[in-house]
């Protein structure tokens, strides 16, 4: 531990200390939009990861205030076993395998599931590519960050979320808003279970989330991450991990708010659409 500082230090003690890894803000949403973006660009010049600690109201603010070019573990209501992981995870981004003398069967088994979150992810992206047939998403992953013509190839185009007017293609849009009430009934159906069974035991966060993604892209609506994070139906933090997890995978896509910079939203890459398109109309079927 370096050090624990007020937020209005923490960007020039960062610019003037050579040796830092990871900073932790424990209470990210307090601090004022300047100095976090001051933080995020001294964390950004020094090659640091972050991990901010943020309630659900403030997280989407969070979210667009950190640059994609910085890796971020985020935290909502997390307790140890949640700090302990992002710790983990931020320490194997920028190092790669740690090999400590000092381990114990705690982090042996934060291993173990970073391991197993980077499986899925790699399932994932076997899914989300060319390999299995979804069209318009690319075999790999490529950043955000990635100053390239590819970065483009997973992002889903420009879209304006007024609603047209329904005399525009009627009969799509009929179909669209069909297809939407079935999806958001099959939501509703899913989260009635919890009423009479324990809610982790269909916990699904992956498919939770595809399925609002979908329905909001019928309705022509956007979603936030805090949205998106309440959709999942698992307590947030493990929620964000799932969105980070998609993203990664070329899944989701991060689209910025046109008419407000503090906010982003999260969309389905164009291959996931089409697949839970061609997904429902094998139902329809």
């Amino acid at each position: 531990m370096a050090g624990t500082l007020a937020a209005s230090q923490a960007a020039s003690h960062i610019r003037r200390t050579d040796t830092l890894d990871i900073i932790w803000l424990m209470a990210a949403d307090a601090v004022e939009s300047e100095m976090l973006a001051d933080i995020c660009a001294a964390a950004g010049e020094q090659g640091c990861n972050l991990i901010c600690e943020t309630s659900l109201s403030g997280l989407d603010r969070i979210v667009a205030a950190i640059p994609a070019s910085i890796e971020v573990q985020l935290l909502i209501d997390a307790d140890a076993a949640d700090k302990l992981v992002a710790l983990a995870a931020a320490r194997r981004t920028r190092y790669g395998v740690v090999h400590d003398i000092a381990r114990d069967d705690a982090m042996e088994r934060i291993d173990r599931l970073q391991e197993e979150v980077a499986r899925i992810s790699r399932l994932l992206g076997d899914l989300a590519g060319q390999r299995s047939g979804l069209p318009g998403t690319p075999t790999g992953f490529v950043p955000w960050d990635a100053d390239s013509a590819a970065s483009e190839q997973v992002r889903a185009p420009t879209r304006d979320y007024a609603a047209m007017p329904r005399s525009f293609i009627p009969e799509d849009r009929a179909l669209d808003r069909q297809r939407a009430k079935a999806v958001r009934r099959m939501l509703r159906q899913r989260r009635m279970r919890e009423q009479y069974f324990p809610a982790d035991l269909f916990a699904d966060p992956a498919w939770d989330m595809l399925l609002d993604l979908y329905a909001a892209r019928l309705e022509r609506q956007p979603v936030s991450v805090s949205s998106l994070c309440i959709a999942a139906a698992v307590p947030a933090t493990t929620a964000l991990r799932w969105i980070k997890t998609m993203t990664d995978a070329g899944l989701f896509v991060r689209e910025a708010d046109p008419h407000d910079g503090r906010r982003i939203f999260i969309a389905l890459a164009e291959g996931a659409f089409d697949a839970l398109a061609r997904y429902f109309e094998a139902l329809d079927e």
